[in-house]
């Protein structure tokens, strides 16, 4: 078979989401660019200094979302991402972090703590579909 007979890469053939909201558990969140502060902005049909007040946190230059009683200020255990339209991409991307690719490490910890990761998949298989993916794809997103 050649490269060009080969069947397009899947997310879901290493990964779906469970909505289980692990990844929004913490103190911490990712960072909004620019494109995310926009999406998030329409997506709520707020005004963007009515978003910034009620849902950022603005340190310097980086803008981050709120965090409350330890996870996303977007984060609902009966809804999950009540954002999810407008959610950062990184949001979006996670958890196929490209630092998985490099270190087998962060690929063990982010399959212990995620459900979704398809568990059938050895280290070697997951790296080679998620390297195709993202060639494929200049932003992940699911």
């Amino acid at each position: 078979m050649s490269a060009k007979d080969t069947p397009k890469a899947q997310i879901s053939d290493i990964f779906q989401c469970q909505r289980c909201g692990y990844c929004c558990q913490g103190e911490t969140t990712v960072s909004l660019d620019a494109r995310d502060q926009e999406r998030m902005v329409a997506a709520l049909g707020m005004s963007r200094e009515e978003v910034r007040d009620r849902y950022w946190r603005i340190t310097g230059t980086t803008v981050q979302m709120k965090t409350v009683d330890g996870h996303c200020i977007f984060y609902s255990e009966n809804k999950g991402c009540t954002v999810h339209e407008g959610r950062p991409w990184r949001c979006g991307q996670w958890p196929l972090h490209p630092s998985i690719l490099t270190d087998e490490a962060n690929f063990t910890a982010i399959r212990t703590s995620c459900p979704g990761i398809n568990k059938n998949l050895d280290y070697a298989t997951f790296r080679t579909i998620l390297a195709r993916l993202q060639q494929e794809q200049e932003r992940l997103n699911f």
